[in-house]
């Protein structure tokens, strides 16, 4: 089995921070691309933020310069940092990884997890 925990959602006030993590554990192989999505009520789940195994991120144009996305290989785990935060970023955010199991060596699955309420108002 193979799980993803997200952690750090809340409520913060416009043009505050918030800063996501989301950790992979269980029986793990390897673990290639990592990252966030997000869903608002009415709207389809978007990419938010993604990053290669070797550290290499890429953005939806709404976050650029506002958020940052990492990594740590060695625990398995992506961050999501949030700055300048706006009510448009409202929404249920979740992690995805791209993840081979010990049992299925040379098959990649997306694992996703259960989501973290990120509501931004004053």
């Amino acid at each position: 089995q193979v799980q993803l925990v997200e952690s750090g959602g809340g409520l913060v006030q416009p043009g505050g921070s918030l800063r996501l993590s989301c950790v992979a554990s269980g029986s793990i192989f390897s673990i290639n691309a990592m990252g966030w999505y997000r869903q608002a009520p009415g709207k389809e789940r978007e990419l938010v933020a993604a990053i290669t195994r070797s550290g290499n991120p890429d953005y939806v144009d709404s976050v650029k310069g506002r958020f940052t996305i990492s990594r740590d290989n060695a625990k398995n785990t992506v961050y999501l940092q949030m700055n300048s935060l706006k009510p448009e970023d409202t929404a249920v955010y979740y992690c995805n990884a791209r993840i081979m199991r010990p049992a299925e060596i040379g098959r990649w699955k997306d694992y996703w997890g259960q989501g973290t309420q990120v509501t931004v108002s004053s």
